[in-house]
């Protein structure tokens, strides 16, 4: 069918290039919140990771456009590239046309340009995608790329960007640059069946149709979300096809191409994540924030993390609505337990309060005007604690016996009583 045919002055389902429009959906304002959260944050490095065809890159480039239009951005494939590809084309994306031979030369200038922008207030950006193919040369440049510092704050923002996990590679004892620097893993998500249809529409509006409905229905739109998973490029790729083959519109249900979708986790099909990788991803970190400002980063290597206004406490957080002693992190094997040390306002789990509550990856913990983010990539499933192994874990709510514990430094094990009884505790 001619595009004619269905209203459509231009095709509106590029499969290259700038898209015709834009169309804002929730995994892209999630994925929006990260890069900026990333960007902001003191060590500025992410891991940003979804299947193919989920409009990772088109998500990237608009953000680039978008939200860092004074910044030097630069978008490199590092499917195959060995150092010196990598500083070439990191360079040429950053505006420099140079025939250097070696490698120093070029890592030299690189340098350079990224120590300049820093030191001026605008540190520069580097994405990388499909990282996960980089040749290991090129994953050593990268390393020293991200030591680089301008009055010790890390003068390169980097977005590493895969269709894969990067567990493994980021792990590597090798990749300590890289490690010690990130702060936060991001997996895109699909479009819902809603906004599958919102996101059709909107484009076929965008290329000239005034009735999206009469070309392609809502059982259609149903059915090209169900084929294709929610991921914007495959939606992409099935309407194109649905328009090229029917004859005309409407487009029906049975025309829909049902093709096999991509695998794809947080790690790869078939990897199974032991402990001991889960070790060698790090413990959990949290991040303190105020009105979208992140106040403080802390690493959960310890057993056990207090929260309140007191100063003794783990976090101490200065506020009114934040009790003496607020709540707990206690490490359970490799889940985490937030318990509330009867607060006066509360704890809260993504919006919902609680007394006791296993936290999972990306959990944001209210307490008064303040959030936690809970960052553990290992934590996924809210598992529950209970059983003889629970009864003898290392948690006392008895404020005074955990304060007399701390003052006698024992800070490994906090025995619970078995005829505790738990009342009104100081504020």
């Amino acid at each position: 069918m001619e595009l004619g045919a269905a209203g459509l002055q231009e095709q509106p389902f590029r499969m290259h290039g700038r898209p015709l429009v834009f169309v804002a959906y929730a995994g892209q304002e999630a994925a929006f919140d990260y890069l900026e959260r990333t960007c902001s944050h003191a060590h500025g490095l992410g891991l940003f990771q979804g299947p193919p065809l989920s409009g990772k890159s088109t998500l990237l480039h608009q953000f680039a456009e978008y939200s860092l239009p004074d910044t030097a951005v630069a978008v490199v494939d590092g499917a195959g590239l060995n150092s010196a590809a990598l500083l070439q084309a990191a360079l040429r994306q950053f505006g420099y046309e140079l025939e250097f031979s070696s490698v120093n030369e070029l890592l030299n200038m690189l340098r350079v340009f990224v120590q300049q922008q820093t030191a001026s207030g605008q540190a520069p950006l580097l994405i990388i995608e499909n990282m996960h193919e980089m040749n290991p040369s090129a994953l050593r440049v990268l390393c020293e790329l991200a030591e680089l510092k301008v009055r010790h704050h890390f003068a390169l923002r980097l977005m590493l960007v895969s269709d894969h996990s990067m567990a493994s590679i980021v792990a590597a004892p090798a990749m300590n640059g890289i490690s010690k620097r990130l702060s936060e893993t991001f997996s895109l998500g699909p479009l819902s069946q809603r906004e599958t249809t919102d996101y059709l529409y909107a484009k076929l509006r965008a290329g000239g149709c005034f009735d999206p409905e009469n070309v392609l229905p809502s059982d259609v739109c149903d059915e090209l979300h169900d084929a294709s998973g929610g991921w914007p490029g495959i939606v992409d790729r099935l309407a194109i096809l649905a328009l090229a083959r029917a004859e005309n519109c409407p487009i029906r249900p049975e025309q829909i191409e049902r093709p096999e979708l991509p695998n794809f986790t947080e790690f790869d099909a078939g990897e199974t994540l032991t402990d001991d990788d889960a070790e060698k991803i790090g413990p959990p970190n949290i991040f303190l924030t105020l009105n979208g400002k992140t106040l403080r980063e802390m690493t959960m290597d310890r057993p056990r993390l207090m929260v309140g206004r007191a100063q003794h406490n783990d976090l101490c957080i200065n506020s009114t609505y934040i009790s003496r002693h607020h709540a707990l992190f206690v490490k359970f094997g490799p889940a985490t337990l937030l318990m509330d040390l009867n607060s006066t306002n509360g704890t809260f789990v993504n919006s919902r309060r609680v007394s006791n509550q296993v936290i999972i990856h990306e959990d944001i913990i209210s307490l008064g005007n303040h959030r936690i983010k809970f960052i553990d990539p290992n934590a996924k499933e809210r598992a529950v604690l209970e059983g003889s192994d629970f009864a003898d874990t290392v948690i006392m709510k008895d404020l005074s016996g955990l304060q007399n514990m701390l003052a006698r430094g024992n800070t490994t094990q906090l025995p619970v009583p078995p005829d505790l009884a738990v009342g009104d505790h100081e504020q």
